[in-house]
């Protein structure tokens, strides 16, 4: 979730129930419960990787929130996030999607999760997506202070993108892989001072000075 892109210079902010977050999961109801229980939190199953990587795509170009005020829409529209479910739609599944004003209608993200479906499928025969995208995890995690000390990207998300797209994936540059490398924990970004820094478990928790 590239949503720093838009709030790109601000600190934490101290929000009415007395707890630090980073401004744009202050400003709306739904970013600030995304925030507080689910984004930078370990995500390792297939099914749960490839909703976030489609819903990273289809963000690609729009705000955040936007997807996720569509995402109840997208899971009924794309069955679940289910692979094999996905891998086989075909032109009928996707004039579907074209027709249904609840989902973000835009036939070149709907090709890419119908293809990026099929190359989760293949990758398992070689340990699958979750070990594919865990494998990239960095030996070390930022500690911005700042929006504006957030990157939009990494060595390990153009390599991690590199390898997806050798894998038969699309819309997957290393912004919106590192977007996904944030979402999932694979990296920290929560500003240190904020309440949710080192919540995921995979890094520890940095004691701001």
């Amino acid at each position: 979730m590239a949503e720093h892109q838009v709030d790109q210079a601000g600190g934490v902010v101290l929000c009415e129930d007395g707890l630090m977050r980073p401004p744009w999961a202050a400003r709306d109801p739904l970013l600030r419960e995304y925030y507080d229980t689910e984004w930078g939190m370990p995500v390792h199953d297939e099914a749960g990787l490839f909703e976030r990587l489609v819903l990273e795509g289809f963000q690609s170009g729009l705000s955040w929130l936007t997807i996720l005020r569509k995402r109840p829409a997208f899971r009924e529209a794309f069955a679940g996030f289910s692979p094999d479910a996905v891998a086989e739609f075909g032109d009928t599944d996707v004039a579907r999607l074209m027709a249904d004003a609840r989902i973000v209608r835009n036939q070149r993200k709907i090709d890419a999760a119908v293809g990026n479906a099929r190359a989760a499928i293949a990758l398992r025969a070689e340990g699958g997506l979750g070990e594919l995208i865990w494998s990239y995890r960095p030996e070390s995690t930022p500690e911005p202070r700042t929006m504006a000390d957030v990157p939009s990207r990494s060595p390990e998300s153009e390599a991690l993108a590199r390898e997806l797209k050798r894998e038969g994936f699309s819309f997957v540059g290393p912004v919106t892989v590192f977007a996904l490398m944030e979402a999932i924990g694979v990296v920290d970004t929560h500003l240190v001072e904020s309440h949710r820094r080192g919540c995921s478990g995979v890094w520890t928790r940095e004691v701001a000075p």
